[in-house]
């Protein structure tokens, strides 16, 4: 591994990519420190102190900015929003013929989905930073903090539209950062930022973890919750590597003097296929009714309902609300992101079929039969890696953003895979040794 290392910086187009993807990276975390005008800072640490570990509804996108958010600094938004509106643009393509046709004309197609992808991205954080400067004016974005309504002391109209252009332009920021990420560094920008981001607060949540910790001054719950996670880092490897390979073989076609196919290849079907996006999915809906509860005045029936109920990660109702969203969504997922019909149809026009399968619509209901079947185990396994965090709540007494929980060892892992391959890959082509062995 040390060797492999070793190599890649010895090789000069690669070190210059790799060089140059840290420091992107060392740019957007000082851009993750920098607070937005119209701030109060020593509120704002205050406030975080005394909320430490009890960062309830926003403990999410908090996550996702490296901790930004809850600082409100120019990078506050971090890269939600392109993320959700990379995921609003894929399910529009099922739904809208225009944007499926530009998917099928290939680059250029796509780089007109990008486009959209921007400029819905710059409006989501428009709409988003107008709902965390709200927030923070109100003093909602620090439940229990004596001085969270001093956070923005100038509340006009003036101050309040410069804080939400300072948080879009982060926004815009991070994701040309990501893009040139994409083109002159190593792997795909954005989920490496998401990366970082993340890996960004894994120290502060071990370190909180041990300090909470009664057993020989914390460390021996450090140490399980390390043990723990590398546990959950192997299992999530094993399963995300894992995948159903279905033959294909295409028929032999003589064209002249020439004979064309007759080779035989397969279609690979991971266990997991929608990966990390159900999760994000579920965890964005339980937090809806919890907003709209912590907006709402007055103690109505309904009001309380969701305070007890939907607010708490480790009651059981938010458990098993938790768990069947996340199947629900993975199969949901699955069923719009791949379609059997047009693999088989795709198959059947070059020829292509599947041993003991005629081709065409019976291939397409065994694409599905076993795609519903390989989805299943799948989906069972994002939730059971989802609750991980819950039953730290109930044995560490940790936050709900315990720091391998199911959301962040999933991208983490995903991520670091797809890193290490392409960098196999630019070794391989040297003839040098890679990391995988």
């Amino acid at each position: 591994m040390l060797t492999a290392f070793a190599r890649a910086f010895r090789t000069p187009d690669l070190r210059k990519k790799l060089l140059f993807t840290l420091g992107i990276i060392v740019v957007y975390r000082v851009g993750t420190h920098i607070p937005i005008p119209g701030v109060d800072y020593k509120s704002v640490q205050t406030c975080i102190d005394v909320a430490k570990g009890q960062q309830g509804l926003f403990g999410l996108v908090n996550m996702f900015s490296g901790g930004a958010l809850l600082q409100i600094t120019v990078f506050a938004l971090g890269i939600m929003p392109y993320i959700t509106a990379s995921i609003i643009l894929q399910l529009l393509t099922v739904v809208i013929p225009r944007l499926e046709a530009l998917k099928k004309e290939g680059q250029a197609g796509t780089a007109k989905i990008t486009q959209y992808t921007r400029y819905l991205t710059v409006a989501l954080a428009i709409l988003q930073g107008t709902g965390l400067v709200a927030t923070a004016r109100s003093g909602a974005l620090f439940s229990g903090c004596p001085v969270a309504s001093s956070i923005v002391p100038d509340q006009s109209i003036f101050t309040t539209i410069t804080m939400v252009i300072c948080m879009t332009a982060g926004t815009a920021v991070v994701m040309w950062l990501g893009e040139l990420i994409t083109d002159r560094g190593i792997g795909n920008g954005m989920s490496i930022l998401m990366f970082i981001s993340i890996a960004a607060t894994f120290p502060s949540a071990l370190w909180a973890i041990k300090k909470q910790g009664t057993l020989a001054g914390g460390w021996i719950e450090f140490g399980t919750v390390i043990l723990v996670g590398l546990v959950m880092v192997g299992l999530v490897v094993f399963v995300e590597q894992a995948q159903r390979r279905i033959p294909v073989q295409y028929a032999k076609r003589m064209i002249g003097r020439r004979s064309y196919g007759g080779t035989s290849t397969y279609i690979p079907l991971k266990v997991n296929q929608a990966g990390v996006i159900p999760v994000i999915f579920a965890s964005s809906l339980l937090y809806i009714p919890a907003l709209i509860a912590q907006f709402a005045g007055g103690n109505s029936g309904w009001k309380s309902w969701i305070q007890q109920n939907l607010t708490k990660g480790d009651h059981p109702m938010y458990i098993t609300l938790y768990f069947l969203l996340i199947v629900f969504f993975a199969f949901f997922y699955v069923a719009i992101s791949f379609n059997p019909e047009e693999v088989a149809d795709n198959m059947k026009k070059y020829g292509g079929f599947i041993p003991g399968i005629r081709a065409g619509r019976p291939t397409a209901e065994y694409l599905s039969y076993v795609l519903n079947r390989i989805t299943w185990p799948g989906s069972l396994y994002l939730g059971l890696i989802a609750l991980v965090p819950t039953m730290a709540l109930v044995g560490f007494g940790a936050s709900q953003n315990f720091p391998f929980g199911g959301t962040s060892i999933l991208i983490i892992v995903g991520v670091g895979l797809e890193t290490v391959k392409q960098i196999e890959s630019q070794l391989q082509q040297r003839n040098y040794e890679g990391f995988l062995r």
